[in-house]
């Protein structure tokens, strides 16, 4: 029954490449970047034609979909176009990467590695955000975006403008800028630990519920581990989409100055 162990709050070594740590959950992201490329593949060998076939009709609907969702969040069109990028790519990688980790094998394919300092057997792969380096990753990833975002549309001092306020100048506005950089580091912090506990939590749901029922008791909690990863990949993506939003807005108004996107 060593498939049904609590998995770690830490993931664990595999591997080693030089002195490099191949961990399971690394090796869950890079299976998740095989499936992105070999979708982006695919679509490229339509050569994206005008009368397109199914696949590329469905490539296109997907797209589309997407612009026209951030759209209704962003509310221009211009500036949608920009950040179009970053939030379906983390949206489409987070949701692949969370339902891969609920695929038959996953956690329960055991080899032999290092946990903990020791040798023991240890899953092949786990769930990639079961690991709070890669959640850490992706709220870094978000969190700087917001801020080159930001500073690509306002310039960099009236950007600065929003956070640092002379106090002799504007003593409510200084301590406003103040609650605004903790409130960025702390936006870190939500979203790796926000992203990273329902994961994790959903690995030990599944491990807990197959130890004492298994077979069929699980199949409803797996049910419940899709809709899990699609929500977390959906409010990931877009707190991300508002936060942009917010940081190309001129400080201490909605007009919204877009400098860069109307140039």
């Amino acid at each position: 029954m060593a498939a049904l162990t609590a998995p770690s709050l830490a993931s664990e070594t595999i591997a080693h490449i030089g002195s490099f740590e191949v961990r399971n959950t690394l090796l869950m992201a890079w299976l998740a970047m095989a499936v992105l490329f070999v979708v982006a593949f695919l679509t490229w060998r339509t050569k994206y034609k005008e009368i397109p076939g199914r696949f590329q009709a469905f490539m296109e609907m997907i797209i589309e979909g997407f612009f026209d969702f951030w759209d209704s969040i962003i509310d221009d069109p211009v500036q949608t176009r920009m950040i179009y990028p970053l939030v379906t790519s983390i949206f489409i990688f987070l949701i692949i990467a969370n339902w891969m980790g609920i695929l038959p094998g996953v956690g329960s394919i055991l080899v032999r590695g290092q946990a903990e300092g020791h040798a023991t057997m240890i899953p092949l792969l786990r769930s990639m955000n079961a690991d709070v380096n890669m959640t850490l990753a992706f709220a870094l990833i978000s969190i700087i975006a917001t801020q080159v975002f930001g500073i690509a549309a306002l310039g960099v001092l009236p950007y600065a403008g929003k956070f640092l306020v002379a106090p002799w100048k504007d003593p409510i506005g200084c301590f406003v800028g103040f609650l605004e950089i903790v409130a960025e580091f702390a936006k870190i912090i939500s979203f790796t630990f926000r992203l990273f506990g329902n994961i994790f939590a959903g690995e030990v749901l599944i491990v807990v519920i197959s130890f004492l029922l298994p077979f069929i008791a699980p199949i409803p909690f797996l049910g419940l581990e899709i809709f899990v990863g699609f929500i977390q990949a959906l409010v990931f993506s877009m707190l991300t989409a508002v936060f942009v939003k917010m940081a190309t807005m001129a400080h201490g108004g909605h007009e919204g100055v877009h400098e860069l996107a109307h140039a």
